[in-house]
C-alpha cells in the first residue's frame, strides 16, 4: 500500500475513521466532506493497523472509479469491512462484488430476465400495491411511517415480482431486518460478537428459502421474475441455487432498504420544505420526476462503496498502486459544489441534476433505479394527493450506519381529520 502524505502533520481524513462519526448529526458530517472535497487530491483515512483507504469525495472522482472497473475493482468486496471468504464460499459472491466476464454473465441473464412484459407487469403492480397502502394508513391512522408505508411498498413490489408465495414474506421482512439492521453500524464487542451470526443465520434462512422456490420453478415455471432467472438460457447458463440465492439478498438490499429509505428521507424532506411541497402540488406529475431524483441526491441511501486497485492509475496528482483500497463516498459526491449549485439545498426543480444515487456509471450501475423511481413517483402522488394529507414529525431516527442513509423510524400525523 502506498504510503500516504497526508499522515505528515494534520491528517485530514482522521475524522472518517473515529467511531462517533457516522453518530454525528448529518450537518456535521456533509461539513467534514466539504472539508475532504477542498483537499488537493484524494485523502486517506486510517482503519487501524497500518491499513485503511483513500477516500473519493468529488463527483468527478467517483465517476471515474466507478467508469474504470479494470483499474477499481469491487472484488473481493464493496462492503466495510470486505466480506470473509468463508462468507463468500458459503453464500456465493453478490453481483456487486465481482468483475469482468463474471460480472457481465450474471448481469447479463438478470438484464434478460427483465422483459418488457414483466417489467409493465411490475408497474403495474406499483401503483395498485402504493394505492393499497395509503388506503390502509388512512383506515388504520398509524403513526410511524417506516413500517406503515415505506418498508411495505419495495418489498411487496419485489415479491410480487419475484412470485414469492404470500405465506413467506412476513419471515422474509423479518430475516431482511435481522441481516441488515447493523450494517456499518459501530457496536460494542458484545454486541459484534454476538450480531454477525445473528445476521448470517437470518440471510442463510432467506437464501435457502427462495432456492426453495427455485427448484420448484425449474419444475413448474411461472410468469415471474424466479422463473425467468432460473429457467434462463443465455449462453446456455441459468442461475444455479447459490446464485439465486445471492442475487435475491442483493435486491432485498438494494430494492427494499434503499427505496424505503429514500422515501423516509422524502417524506422529512417534503415536510421540512413547504414551499418544495407546494410546487410539487401545483402540478404534480410536472415536477414528481424532478422531486424524486432530488430526493434521492439530497438523501443518498447509499453512503459509499469500496473497491480495490488492481492496476497503476492516477487521479488529481495522486498515484494509486495494486492493492491500494479507496471508498467512493456518494453521499459527498452528491453534495459537490463544483457540480450541484448551493447543494445543501433541497430544490425540486434542480437541473441538471446528475446525481449518483444509483451509482457513478460503468457496469455496476443499479439494475433497478428505474422501477425505484416509478416506487417512489407511485407512492408520493397516493400520498399527497388524496383529500387527506400527512406529514413527517420530528427528525428520523437514524441508524448511524457508514454504509448506508438508513431510517429506523420517523413518526408522521394527518394534517386533516
Amino acid at each position: 500500500m502506498t504510503l500516504p502524505a497526508q499522515r505528515h502533520g494534520t491528517d485530514p481524513g482522521r475524522e472518517l475513521a473515529e467511531p462517533g462519526f457516522w453518530q454525528q448529526p448529518p450537518a456535521h458530517r456533509l461539513a467534514a466532506f466539504a472539508r475532504l472535497r477542498a483537499a488537493e487530491g484524494p485523502v486517506f483515512v486510517p482503519e487501524g493497523s497500518g491499513r485503511g483507504h483513500w477516500a473519493l469525495v468529488r463527483h468527478a472522482q467517483v465517476q471515474e472509479a466507478s467508469r474504470l472497473p479494470k483499474v477499481f475493482a469491487s472484488a473481493p468486496g464493496v462492503t466495510t469491512p470486505e466480506p470473509a471468504r468463508w462468507v463468500r464460499a458459503l453464500f456465493g459472491d453478490s453481483m456487486v462484488n465481482l468483475d469482468g466476464p463474471d460480472h457481465a454473465q450474471l448481469r447479463k441473464i438478470v438484464q434478460r430476465a427483465f422483459t418488457p412484459r414483466l417489467l409493465a407487469a411490475a408497474e403495474e403492480d406499483i401503483h395498485a400495491v402504493a394505492a393499497r397502502i395509503v388506503d390502509d394508513v388512512l383506515a388504520e391512522r398509524p403513526d410511524e411511517f417506516v413500517s406503515a408505508v415505506a418498508s411495505r411498498l419495495p418489498l411487496e413490489v419485489i415479491c410480487n415480482m419475484m412470485g414469492i408465495p404470500e405465506h413467506y414474506r412476513a419471515e422474509i421482512a423479518d430475516r431482511v431486518n435481522h441481516a441488515s439492521e447493523n450494517i456499518g453500524v459501530e457496536r460494542g464487542l458484545a454486541s459484534r460478537l454476538r450480531m454477525p451470526g445473528r445476521g448470517l443465520r437470518a440471510l442463510a434462512r432467506m437464501q435457502r428459502m427462495v432456492a426453495g422456490i427455485g427448484r420448484e420453478r425449474r419444475k413448474h415455471p411461472t410468469d415471474d421474475l424466479i422463473s425467468a432467472l432460473v429457467c434462463a438460457n443465455v449462453d446456455g447458463q441459468a442461475l444455479g441455487a447459490r446464485q439465486l440465492g445471492a442475487f435475491f439478498s442483493l435486491l432485498m438490499v438494494a430494492g427494499v432498504e434503499t427505496t424505503r429509505n429514500a422515501i423516509t428521507h422524502g417524506l422529512s424532506l417534503l415536510t421540512d420544505h413547504p414551499d418544495q411541497r407546494d410546487l410539487l402540488l401545483s402540478d404534480f406529475e410536472k415536477y414528481a420526476d424532478g422531486a424524486v431524483d432530488e430526493m434521492i441526491r439530497h438523501s443518498t441511501p447509499i453512503i459509499q462503496f469500496r473497491r480495490t486497485v488492481a492496476a497503476e492509475h492516477t487521479m488529481d496528482g495522486h498515484v494509486f498502486r495494486p492493492g491500494d483500497k479507496v471508498v467512493l463516498y456518494y453521499a459527498s459526491a452528491n453534495r459537490d459544489e463544483a457540480v450541484f449549485p448551493d447543494p445543501d439545498a433541497f430544490v425540486i426543480t434542480r437541473s441538471p441534476n446528475p446525481h449518483l444515487g444509483f451509482g457513478g456509471g460503468g457496469p455496476h450501475f443499479c439494475l433497478g433505479a428505474h422501477l425505484a423511481r416509478v416506487e417512489m413517483k407511485a407512492l408520493f402522488r397516493e400520498l399527497l394527493t388524496r383529500p387527506v394529507g400527512l406529514r413527517a414529525v420530528g427528525l428520523p431516527d437514524l441508524a448511524g450506519s457508514n454504509f448506508d442513509n438508513r431510517v429506523r423510524s420517523l413518526r408522521f400525523v394527518f394534517e386533516r381529520p
